[in-house]
């Protein structure tokens, strides 16, 4: 069977256009950049705080031949790194590495030595398990000097978060940036105290990475990440938080650290749906949490008509909205209605962008907009070849169905090859138009665009909100934002009208007064249990003869589209999740009824 021929979609045609043919056209993100150097160096074991060895030979999947790009975790990706001691020359070298690996082992010492009570660490573990210090060293790479307060992190924990803490791609010479990362925790047991329970699996990190030059280091420059781990997925909210906390402690370090911790210990409790006023190193968050994972949290009329300020009013479970997020679809603003369509039909998606800070929000992003569907598949808004789960989600097999990847380093363009869609963030400069400087400060990469192999889009576009977009591109930062808020509440919306014809549909399964009367009745008699009371089964036949009746507010192109898109739906794993949650939702409510009227 011929394989299908990747299109190629990008917002300056109206239509899906084949690429088969169109050889390597290129496209450019621009970014400063600046090169990175690195040789090996000893490293003095640390005192007091121990940690388990990251592996010294690591593999970096080299089949980048012909990429020459330095990173701060991967100083050369297309070479092998070799673990030979050179020569060093004493007068020069010798004392600032020995001055570089005294701070990076005080460091260490200093957190092993701060105290925390059994009842303030309870008060900080209802919002975090505790951050992470990762600093890079030149024979390991990235490595977590401690983490305050004290967290039981196994040696694959300990791996993952130091790699995902850190960007595997060439930044910027000097600056900071916040990114997010999910990694899968280990299943062992133990004490609540060392680490408490959890129902997820996942832990989810919030990083603030800085690159300063640091004449003491013989890389030339000192790197470092502080960490929030967290059972929270809240990524606005810890967003903001890092912004306060990452520069602080870049200046007044250790301090600011436990200043930060004691904090976080006078938080209210995060209570599902509240709106909270919290103190924080001197500035005040107003942060709106969730019922639950699956709320979609929205703003008021009033916020809106006002200039919505992400900074002064945070959703906690939403993507943060700094940089405005239509910035990194702006090569694919007129393909957002597939891209949606595909989130929604579980189609697993890979982002690609130059940095861990855009695939995050991209990622945070579509799981926003699936709300209030669950989520039924996995995502990860960084990742890395370093992670665990490497070989179980990038392989040669079809990609789960539900999987949003974020990455960064170039190698998944080749590994990741085989995947139906992928999504490269950034803006398009069509390739006339490139200068000298875009041309060396090019991202190694797919280009900025829509890539599918075989979705055909289902529903119409909104050509005012596509004129919007693209005008606000080029407009001021406060109208970037209100036309992220405007595209953020369209799919928001578009999501709910996918739900109408199926809620309407479900109501028809809900038992009747009669029929909830005639269970009670025989409860009552020892024929039956009223717990027997629930939702009656979801018939495919019954719900497309509904859908036929009474139409869907959806403007799908025809429909014939429109029922080919609800009979992929029902296939998916998303609407097995939904429909299970809403089964149990009616069966609670049936129940707390007949318990009232016993």
């Amino acid at each position: 069977m011929p394989r299908p021929t990747l299109r190629l979609e990008d917002r300056y045609e109206p239509e899906e256009v084949d690429v088969g043919d169109l050889g390597t056209a290129s496209s450019l993100i621009s970014l400063n950049s600046s090169s990175y150097t690195s040789s090996p160096s000893p490293r003095t074991p640390k005192k007091g705080f121990t940690l388990p060895a990251l592996k010294r030979h690591i593999s970096r999947k080299s089949s980048l031949d012909q990429l020459q790009i330095p990173s701060p975790s991967s100083p050369d990706l297309s070479k092998p790194i070799k673990w030979e001691r050179p020569g060093l020359v004493r007068s020069a070298t010798l004392p600032k590495v020995q001055q570089a690996e005294k701070r990076s082992d005080t460091l260490a010492a200093q957190l092993e030595a701060l105290q925390v009570d059994s009842e303030v660490l309870e008060k900080i573990r209802r919002w975090i398990l505790g951050i992470a210090i990762v600093n890079f060293d030149i024979d390991q790479g990235p490595v977590v000097d401690g983490v305050f307060p004290p967290l039981v992190l196994f040696p694959k924990e300990l791996e993952n978060v130091a790699f995902s803490a850190f960007p595997d791609s060439l930044q910027f010479d000097q600056g900071s940036q916040i990114h997010s990362f999910r990694i899968r925790g280990e299943r062992i047991g133990v004490s609540s105290e060392k680490r408490p329970a959890n129902a997820d699996e996942f832990i989810y990190g919030y990083s603030y990475f800085t690159q300063k030059r640091d004449p003491s280091s013989k890389r030339g420059y000192e790197q470092r990440s502080a960490v929030i781990l967290t059972y929270h997925p809240y990524p606005a909210f810890f967003s903001a938080v890092l912004s306060i906390f990452g520069p602080l402690f870049q200046e007044h370090g250790l301090p600011m650290l436990e200043s930060a911790c004691h904090n976080i210990a006078t938080w209210p409790d995060p209570t599902p749906g509240t709106l909270l006023e919290i103190g924080f190193l001197g500035t005040v968050l107003h942060v709106e949490i969730p019922h639950s994972g699956d709320d979609a949290q929205q703003l008021s009329g009033s916020m809106v008509r006002e200039h919505f300020n992400p900074k002064q009013h945070i959703l906690a479970s939403a993507p943060s909205f700094h940089p405005p997020p239509i910035l990194l679809f702006e090569a694919s603003l007129s393909h957002l209605w597939s891209i949606w369509e595909c989130v929604v039909l579980c189609e697993p998606i890979l982002l690609f962008g130059s940095s861990p800070a855009q695939t995050s929000q991209a990622a945070w992003w579509f799981r926003d907009l699936l709300r209030p569907i669950p989520l039924a598949g996995d995502i990860r808004p960084y990742f890395t070849i370093h992670d665990k789960d490497h070989n179980v989600l990038v392989n040669k097999l079809p990609p789960k169905p539900g999987l949003i990847l974020g990455v960064t380093n170039p190698y998944f363009d080749r590994s990741c090859a085989h995947w139906p869609h992928i999504l490269s963030l950034g803006r398009y400069i069509p390739p006339n138009t490139a200068t000298k400087t875009t041309t060396a400060t090019a991202t190694a990469g797919p280009p900025p665009g829509w890539k599918t192999r075989l979705h055909k889009r289902y529903i119409s576009k909104d050509r005012a909100l596509l004129k919007q977009l693209e005008d606000a591109c080029r407009g001021t930062e406060q109208q970037k934002i209100d036309a992220s808020l405007a595209l953020r509440l369209h799919f928001c919306s578009r999501t709910n009208e996918l739900l109408i014809p199926l809620t309407r549909y479900l109501h028809t399964l809900i038992p009747t007064p009669t029929e909830v009367a005639n269970t009670q009745t025989r409860a009552q008699q020892g024929q039956g249990h009223g717990g027997n009371l629930r939702l009656k089964p979801f018939n495919s036949v019954n719900f497309f003869a509904s859908l036929k009746a009474h139409g869907s507010t959806l403007p799908f192109r025809s429909s014939s589209k429109r029922t080919e898109f609800y009979e992929r739906w029902l296939k998916t794993p998303t609407f097995g999740l939904w429909l299970a949650q809403q089964e149990s939702i009616v069966q609670n409510v049936l129940n707390d009824n007949s318990a009232r009227k016993t």
